[in-house]
């Protein structure tokens, strides 16, 4: 018999930006602009990604590493206050079993760099009690190439709907 657990953390980043709220914002809200820096990179199989940037809207990034199991990331958007906010809850699984179930906050503000970002995790982790410090680590990691779209140069990145901003 399986032993059964659940885990609970909850976890707070900050992070500042060389772009101005609008743009930081924008690569959530655009499907191609947050694939490419939210599930793409070396060593990654992106087997699916869907987003419907929408209140009640959901997003779908199905992806695996190298050999290894896939992996799923189920977001429904709970709340969206452009430019400001973003509100969402997801659900992680390794080999169609459920790992964790989150509540996200993030939160955009003007500041002397460009933006500063606030997000806030509050996780449920099902039956691997010891995934809270992966997440937080693995967050901070995963928004790096945030980073890296948002802070080109003009000109280097196309930000389609949006008009490129000078840094």
């Amino acid at each position: 018999m399986i032993e059964r657990s659940v885990g609970h953390a909850t976890f707070v980043i900050r992070r500042s930006y060389a772009a101005p709220p609008r743009c930081v914002f924008h690569a959530f809200a655009d499907a191609a602009i947050k694939r490419r820096w939210f599930v793409e990179g070396e060593g990654w199989t992106i087997d699916e990604f869907t987003s419907d940037f929408t209140v009640g809207g959901r997003e779908r990034s199905r992806f695996r590493f190298g050999d290894g199991p896939t992996m799923t990331n189920d977001t429904i958007y709970l709340e969206i206050v452009p430019n400001e906010r973003i509100v969402f809850s997801y659900t992680m699984t390794v080999s169609g079993t459920p790992i964790s179930i989150s509540l996200g906050t993030l939160q955009f503000a003007a500041d002397s760099a460009g933006t500063r970002l606030v997000y806030t995790e509050q996780s449920a982790f099902l039956d691997r009690p010891d995934d809270a410090g992966e997440r937080n680590v693995g967050c901070y990691a995963l928004l790096q190439p945030l980073a890296d779209e948002r802070e080109q140069a003009p000109g280097q990145r196309e930000i389609v709907g949006v008009p490129r901003f000078p840094l």
